[in-house]
C-alpha cells in the first residue's frame, strides 16, 4: 500500500507530520492491505489564518484494485481530528464496499 499526504500552503508539511500520519493510517488500514493500491490524503486548512470552527479538513482517496477510487472528507476544529474522523469513515466504506464485493 502505498500512502501520500498532501498539505496545503496553510498547514506545516514537515517530515515527522507525514512519519505520523503515514504510521497511523498504516495501522489502521491493516486488514484491508492486500486490497488498496494507494492512499491519498490532502490536509487543509479553509480559512488560512482567520479563526474558523471547523476549518480544518481532511480528505482521504483510497484507491482499490480495479475498482474506482473512495473518498471520504472530515471536517473538524483540529487537523488530528479531521484526520482522525476521516480514517473512521473511509473503514467503514471500505467495510460496506468490500463485503458488497464478497456478495457478488
Amino acid at each position: 500500500m502505498q500512502i501520500q499526504i498532501n498539505t496545503d500552503k496553510n498547514i506545516d508539511g514537515n517530515e515527522r507530520l507525514i512519519t505520523f500520519y503515514t504510521q497511523e493510517l498504516q495501522n489502521e488500514l491493516e486488514r484491508f492491505d492486500d486490497k488498496i493500491t494507494r492512499v491519498e490524503v490532502h490536509l487543509g486548512d479553509e480559512n488560512s489564518g482567520k479563526f474558523g470552527l471547523n476549518d480544518k479538513r481532511c480528505l482521504i482517496e483510497v484507491r482499490l484494485a480495479k475498482k474506482e477510487p473512495i473518498a471520504v472528507t472530515s471536517h473538524d476544529a483540529t487537523i488530528e481530528k479531521a484526520f482522525f474522523g476521516a480514517v473512521e469513515k473511509v473503514k467503514k466504506v471500505l467495510d460496506t464496499t468490500l463485503e458488497k464485493m464478497r456478495a457478488n
